[in-house]
């Protein structure tokens, strides 16, 4: 059984009902998943995994959320090498530069993306969430 964390930061509620989707498609195919919210998560439990997915907004100028989750994930980005992941998040505006970004500098760090990310405008509809299933059944 895959052992998988789904991590995010959420402003609006909109990642999050995105990560919690990514939660069910992983449980759904029969992973152990545990949601995490990113002031909640710490790098040393990345050993003790066999992939995650990370979720963050876009924020300004289309980048992370450099409050809580931006650090998170820079501490976490020296362990991502080899790591299976998978990246997911929501945007209010621009063309989604944030998450091309952001695969580029995981694919630097060594990290392994299991799939295509999930990016939606504002709130996920039914196909972005289902979309979000696939992305935790791909982890899995």
């Amino acid at each position: 059984m895959s052992k998988i964390a789904v991590v995010y930061w959420s402003g609006t509620g909109n990642t999050e009902a995105m990560a919690k989707a990514v939660l069910r498609g992983a449980q759904n195919k029969g992973a152990s998943a545990e949601l995490f919210e990113a002031s909640a998560f710490e790098a040393e439990k990345l050993a003790g995994l066999d992939a995650v997915a990370f979720g963050c907004p876009a924020m300004g100028s289309e980048a992370l959320e450099d409050g809580e989750f931006e650090p998170m994930f820079e501490s976490c980005k020296p362990a991502l090498k080899g790591k299976t992941i998978a990246l997911f998040g929501s945007y209010g505006w621009g063309d989604g530069e944030w998450m091309r970004t952001w695969e580029d500098d995981c694919r630097a760090s060594g990290a392994v993306l299991a799939c295509d990310s999930v990016i939606c405008n504002d709130a996920p509809d039914d196909e972005a969430l289902e979309a979000c299933k696939a992305l935790g059944a791909a982890l899995a």
